[in-house]
């Protein structure tokens, strides 16, 4: 124990072993994914970022012998504590070799961080928060995860155990193959025409002039329609701009829809194709050529994402949500969709869980949030 050291990440050479050490970690796990380098920086915090304007984190590194063996950032998040009047803190960035020692050094780190800022209690692992990627694998290691989506080894949530944490939540990926689609949608048509005809519902794609504005509307309806849903946090109007110009590449306006009542926009749906492939051929690096292979001709990417399907709290209730759902069938089969995955779906949330089990969605990965309590 002697030998080990954890430190805060903030030289360059300390932060550059923070961002490198998962390739260390992960070089014969051939399900691993590495992230994209510039927006990792990002969202740790080592380049400008939205969140960080209202928010702080601290990136911790910790070293056996001068190797890497570990690392974490441990986070406020300002928003959380306004929100649930809990000054509760978070990990995210968590990796670490399976030793208890490291994992416990490297929390008791984070905590002492966040306690010199009065916050006792903690949450993780969010990357940075819960609008990002966040979660612990504890099912479903046999395959990578898709896109926007994480990963780690199967001895992780034993470390995290192991540290006092417990579970707070889990989250849950499903599975659906192109195949159930025309029975689901000939059972279901009928259904969907009601619910059009009685709300003078339609639906639409984004709309490709004007891309940004029709962007951030789609993400203010996903804002305002997680207030119910288990540890939601608002984005800020600096993020939803940020998020919105990063997706304007990645998005398929057909595979993007929105449900209107009366010109009014009720509820959105996004679908992405699984990136996650090509962002392991370019080894996470966009320039000077990764973004070009990861980008062209991605009606060749068959594996879609369907990350986020919202409604406002008040038509909820109004079969928005499955008309909007039903909807993206027949864009997925132009798209020569095979395979796609709903994720995440919190355990918490039994209308969209029941939803997808009703429709034979097969449930595959499971994701964990833990919590840690004085």
């Amino acid at each position: 124990m002697s030998d080990l050291l954890v430190r805060p990440a903030v030289t360059r050479r300390q932060k550059q072993d923070f961002l490198q050490f998962p390739w260390t970690l992960y070089r014969d796990d051939p399900h691993w994914i590495p992230p994209l380098r510039g927006n990792q920086m990002e969202l740790v915090g080592y380049r400008p970022h939205p969140f960080y304007e209202e928010n702080e984190a601290q990136t911790f590194v910790a070293y056996r012998g001068g190797n890497v063996c570990g690392r974490v950032a441990a986070i406020v998040n300002r928003a959380h504590i306004e929100a649930f009047s809990e000054r509760r803190g978070y990990f995210g960035f968590f990796e670490c070799v399976d030793d208890a020692k490291v994992a416990h050094a490297l929390f008791d780190a984070a905590r002492n961080w966040l306690a010199e800022r009065g916050i006792e209690k903690l949450r993780g692992p969010a990357n940075p928060s819960i609008n990002y990627e966040i979660g612990t694998l504890v099912e479903g290691y046999d395959s990578p995860p898709t896109f926007m989506m994480t990963y780690n080894a199967d001895y992780y949530p034993r470390l995290i155990e192991q540290c006092g944490f417990r579970k707070a939540q889990d989250l849950y990926a499903y599975h659906g193959r192109a195949d159930q689609l025309p029975a689901l949608e000939a059972k279901r048509g009928e259904l969907i025409r009601k619910i059009k005809e009685h709300c003078n519902l339609t639906v639409r794609p984004l709309d490709k002039t004007r891309f940004l504005e029709d962007v951030e509307a789609f993400l203010e309806v996903f804002n305002r329609s997680l207030r119910q849903t288990w540890g939601a946090l608002p984005m800020t109007p600096a993020e939803m701009r940020y998020v919105a110009k990063g997706l304007r590449w990645l998005i398929v306006p057909e595979l993007a829809l929105g449900a209107e009542i009366d010109g009014r926009l009720v509820g959105a749906v996004f679908a992405l194709p699984d990136y996650n492939p090509r962002i392991r051929q370019i080894d996470g690096r966009l320039f000077p050529f990764g973004v070009i292979r990861l980008l062209r001709r991605k009606d060749r990417i068959k594996k879609l994402r369907i990350l986020a399907a919202n409604v406002l709290p008040e038509y909820q209730l109004l079969g928005v949500g499955l008309v909007l759902a039903m909807g993206l069938i027949p864009k997925g089969v132009e798209w020569g969709m095979q395979e796609a995955e709903f994720s995440w779906v919190a355990e918490s949330n039994s209308l969209s869980r029941g939803a997808l089990e009703k429709a034979n969605a097969r449930r595959i990965k499971t994701y964990r949030v833990y919590d840690l309590d004085p």
